[in-house]
Order: C-alpha cells, then sequence, then structure tokens
C-alpha cells in the first residue's frame, strides 16, 4: 500500500514537471497543445473514493494552474475529467469487471481498450479546457478542431510513454 502511495505522489511530481517545464513550451501551428498531465487521472486505481479522485484532481490542476498563470482553467478541466471518469470506466468494463486492485493500464488490460479509454477522456479534458480558454461558441468549430488535433497529439504521447516506461505484465 505504501509503495502504491509513493509511486501515485512521484507520478504526480513527474507529470506536472514534464508538462510546466517540457510541454508548456511547444505549441505547434496554434492548434496543437500536448497536456501529458492528465495520464495522472487516468491511471489512478479503479477502486480509488470519488472524493479522492476529484480532490487530487483539483490539486493536479491547480498546480499546473499555478505554474501556466491559467486562473484555474485546468483545475476546471481535470476536475469535470475526475468527475467523468467513474462513468466511462463503468461503460467500458471488460466482461469480467476489474480486479479489485487494478488501475486502468496497457499492462493490467489490453492496448486496445487502454487507447479506447485514453481518447475518450483525453478528449474529454481538451473539450472542457479549450472551451473554457475560449468562453464563447463564436468559434466553436476552430475550438473543436484544436480539441481533436491536441486530443490526438497527446493521446499519442500517452501511448508512446506506455510503451516506453511500462514493464509487460508477466504471467504467473
Amino acid at each position: 500500500m505504501l509503495a502504491e502511495i509513493i509511486k501515485i505522489v512521484f507520478r504526480f511530481i513527474i507529470l506536472v514537471a514534464i508538462q510546466v517545464l517540457v510541454l508548456n513550451n511547444i505549441r505547434l501551428g496554434g492548434y496543437i497543445n500536448p497536456y501529458i498531465y492528465v495520464l495522472f487521472i487516468l491511471l489512478l486505481p479503479v477502486r480509488i473514493p470519488k472524493t479522492l479522485l476529484l480532490v487530487l484532481a483539483f490539486a493536479l490542476g491547480l498546480c499546473v494552474d499555478i505554474f501556466s498563470n491559467t486562473l484555474g482553467m485546468h483545475a476546471a478541466a481535470t476536475v469535470f475529467l475526475a468527475f467523468c471518469r467513474p462513468g466511462i470506466l463503468r461503460a467500458l468494463a471488460p466482461r469480467d469487471g476489474y480486479e479489485a486492485e487494478s488501475s486502468p493500464s496497457m499492462r493490467e488490460i489490453s492496448i486496445s481498450w487502454f487507447l479506447l479509454y485514453t481518447l475518450i477522456m483525453v478528449f474529454i479534458h481538451h473539450l472542457a479546457l479549450f472551451y473554457l480558454e475560449v468562453f464563447r461558441f463564436n468559434e466553436f468549430f476552430s475550438t473543436f478542431l484544436r480539441a481533436l488535433v491536441s486530443t490526438l497529439f497527446t493521446v499519442a504521447i500517452i501511448m508512446l510513454s506506455q510503451f516506453l516506461f511500462t514493464k509487460p505484465k508477466t504471467e504467473r
């Protein structure tokens, strides 16, 4: 249990640092903004209490907001993502359900399931974030395109990181 908590805290610090120090400086063509910090919410254990999930999401978004000077937009988007997460996990649940202590990752389930889960979750986050940033519907289609393209780029980075840093599941 303690090892899992240390791993979660380490993941939080690393993802915020990567986001703030590297990825916040990437803006390709004015449309692509990668936000890999959402991986923290994606990889939390399935059975995490909803209140703790929302508090962790708020803390994550607030940390990114503080370093990015974005006045709560990331906090709002990550809390919305955390709010949607249990429903999405229920909708995508495998036939046998989830194991008690599992995390939704490529190692625990399958690559195709994780890709679909990541696409849905990141797209929800990006839609919320970019529409909060614009805060009007005059630019509906350009904001939607920006969310879509940024989602694809972010998902590519997340999948690459999962392939590089996740050990394959060993059969017992």
